[in-house]
């Protein structure tokens, strides 16, 4: 299968601050939820949003990323040359 050459335009990136959105409050929620139900303690909770919430955070950037084209991969690679300056 080959790749396009079509950039993300702006209803992707739209869509990517939304999904973000959307993640970060339903992640935020359930946390929510479950410590209101007892099921996390306060200790527990605290752990959650300080070292798993970014995690999940990133996983979720990673899977919309892919998603929404913004991908790249060895390919999309160009090289840079630097000019040399005359003295």
């Amino acid at each position: 299968m080959t790749r396009s050459n079509v950039t993300p335009g702006p209803s992707a990136r739209s869509a990517f601050r939304l999904g973000m959105v959307a993640a970060a409050v339903l992640a935020l929620a359930l946390v929510g939820v479950l410590y209101w139900y007892g099921q996390l303690t306060l200790v527990l909770a605290g752990f959650v949003l300080l070292a798993v919430f970014p995690v999940y955070l990133v996983f979720a950037a990673s899977a919309l990323s892919v998603w929404l084209g913004y991908d790249k991969d060895s390919s999309d690679l160009r090289p840079v040359y630097r000019e040399k300056e005359t003295p």
